[in-house]
């Protein structure tokens, strides 16, 4: 019956609201059996004497006729004690006779003695301005312990507990309800996950559970993300292998059939099969590269780095590529550059993929142009060139694995599986680095990489 959240919490609640309730009702039924009704009507009597007293002690002290008529008039005894702690007037001197005051440091109600047989009296005394003690004593009622509930605090103290019990376990109720719905809210999210659309659960309830359903949406996000990309990657893998695929096994075919018959059309056909197979080999080893990269478990060797030595060696490469195509490749590197933080031959990678598609979407009569410069804690790294540039709708998605904005502009054997990007952008986030890219159509692409220096 109680087995969910909601009844243990309201249980929980309600157990410790009536364990609270019944604390003060402890308390409150130990005052009323120590100070009944009787035993408050004495202390008020004997203080009343006691004030009457005090506004005229010598006048009353003077004068013990008087004294011991107000003592019978109030049913209480008056006793005075010298300076020396001795008798020096009782107005019940018959009465069995009544030690000396013990000093009250609350001062707030009477006292409890007993006389020398034994009874009990409840006192009041203070100290006169000559030396002497005024006590006002009357005998302590007895009361049989249910007389409390005919005492006239009883019942509404009964009343107002009930009243606070019963509005207690409604608030018990309210705050249950407050924390375990949201929580139920995020359990029957978790188990119609798979069966519905992605629907946030809206953050309700104390702060610790808006936190965890806020983790929790954000998790549902991540992991439909990773299901759309997984969906994607599996989409683009197949289409990616499938042209190089269907040309192998064509061309296979056809020498297979003798269709190509001549020396030459065989040549060709086993050219193609061996461009086709590189692809492939290519692609494979970049998506072993990404995974790596991704799950954090590539080996960088980081250490400091001559950003100019980098930069130097990455253009001497492609300086005969770029003059065969009748592009200007140029470096502008300041003297006395800081050294940077990272892998030589990873960032060699990054700028060979950045400057391999450089080269490619650049005409002849083009430029690429090779900067850094000191930012602050970072070294700022760019590749721009005057090439044809990326419409402004591809730049969100440029990387993305398998994304090109436009696969025709590169087609042939030259043509890359769009990976290069991607693991361009995971080498710089494995460095601790950022990339980012602005390109206008028509008038070329810069990318701007910011790697840390080395301390």
């Amino acid at each position: 019956m109680f087995t969910s959240l909601r009844s243990r919490l309201w249980l929980s609640y309600a157990f410790v609201i009536a364990v609270a309730l019944g604390v003060v009702a402890f308390v409150l039924l130990v005052y009323l059996i120590r100070n009944p009704l009787l035993t408050r009507l004495t202390q008020q009597r004997l203080t009343t004497v006691q004030d009457l007293i005090l506004t005229s002690p010598q006048k009353f002290l003077n004068s013990p006729s008087r004294l011991t008529e107000i003592a019978q008039t109030n049913n209480v005894r008056v006793i005075v004690f010298d300076a020396s702690r001795s008798l020096a007037l009782d107005t019940s001197p018959e009465k069995p006779s009544l030690p000396f005051p013990r000093r009250n440091l609350l001062n707030r109600a009477a006292q409890t003695v007993r006389d020398s047989e034994g009874a009990a009296w409840l006192y009041l005394f203070s100290r006169l301005p000559n030396g002497e003690v005024l006590v006002v004593a009357a005998p302590r009622p007895r009361v049989p312990a249910l007389a409390i509930f005919t005492d006239e605090f009883f019942a509404p103290i009964l009343q107002a507990a009930g009243m606070a019990l019963a509005l207690a376990l409604l608030l018990a109720f309210a705050l249950s309800r407050w924390v375990a719905d949201p929580l139920q809210s995020v359990v029957g999210a978790a188990q119609k996950y798979p069966l519905k659309e992605i629907q946030p659960v809206p953050l309700r309830g104390p702060r610790e559970v808006q936190d965890l359903t806020r983790a929790f949406n954000a998790m549902v996000a991540r992991v439909h993300a990773a299901q759309q990309s997984q969906k994607n990657f599996v989409a683009n893998v197949s289409h990616e292998l499938k042209t190089p695929l269907t040309s192998i096994q064509g061309f296979a075919q056809a020498i297979l059939d003798d269709t190509a018959a001549t020396p030459a059309a065989r040549k060709q056909a086993a050219q193609i099969i061996y461009d086709e197979a590189r692809r492939l080999h290519r692609m494979a080893l970049d998506l072993l590269d990404l995974a790596r990269l991704e799950a954090g478990a590539a080996d960088l060797k980081i250490s400091p780095l001559e950003t100019s030595l980098l930069l130097h060696g990455i253009v001497e490469r492609f300086t005969p590529r770029a003059q065969a195509a009748g592009i200007a490749l140029r470096l502008d590197v300041p003297p006395h550059l800081p050294p940077l933080l990272g892998d030589g031959d990873r960032l060699a990678q990054v700028f060979t993929n950045l400057l391999d598609n450089a080269l490619k979407f650049t005409p002849p009569g083009g430029e690429i142009l090779i900067s850094a410069k000191k930012a602050e804690a970072e070294i700022e790294l760019s590749v721009a060139d005057t090439g044809s540039g990326v419409p402004k709708e591809a730049l969100p998605h440029l990387f993305e694995r398998f994304y090109q904005a436009d696969p025709s502009r590169a087609g042939g054997a030259q043509r890359g599986a769009g990976l290069g990007l991607a693991i361009v952008k995971e080498i710089i986030e494995a460095h601790g680095g950022t990339i980012g890219v602005r390109s206008q159509e028509g008038h070329g692409t810069t990318f701007t990489i910011r790697l840390p220096l080395a301390k």
